[in-house]
């Protein structure tokens, strides 16, 4: 009993710890900028953090909660996101989430980070399929990158 009161405590813990991460990425500047890899061109956040659509998100409302929004972090933004070089400022947005925070989207799909990936720049989640459907990187013309 004792070892489930501890992991119950841990994960709450991690919990909190993405939630934090999440307003505190927030909080600071939200800018929109591009990338280049093997991979293509395609938008990472101001950080470099690499940004994802989510293919089960049919308009601009996320269906990404709970347990997907802790691996899949939403990129959201207190003020007005901005586009840096290579950007399309035209086809950035936003949308409310179930919790109230707002969330960035570029030509009408909600960014999101993972937390797979480790550094800037990285792609780790790219073409992953979980929570339903697939992820991708987005190229600047609002496209997915798709090298399934």
């Amino acid at each position: 009993m004792k070892k489930l009161h501890l992991a119950m405590a841990a994960l709450a813990v991690v919990a909190l710890g993405v939630v934090l991460a999440s307003t505190a990425l927030a909080a600071s500047k939200t800018e929109l900028k591009t990338h280049k890899t093997s991979l293509g061109t395609f938008l990472v956040a101001g950080n470099g953090d690499t940004l994802y659509l989510f293919e089960a998100d049919k308009s601009k409302k996320s269906t990404c909660n709970g347990a997907c929004a802790q691996g899949w972090p939403p990129f959201l933004t207190k003020g007005k996101p901005s586009a840096g070089s290579g950007v399309k400022a035209s086809l950035i947005g936003t949308t409310k989430r179930a919790d109230g925070t707002t969330q960035v989207t570029y030509n009408g799909h909600p960014l999101y980070r993972y937390i797979g990936d480790t550094r800037p720049g990285t792609t780790n989640g790219e073409g992953s399929k979980a929570f339903g459907a697939s992820w991708y990187v987005v190229k600047p013309n609002g496209k997915k990158i798709d090298k399934d």
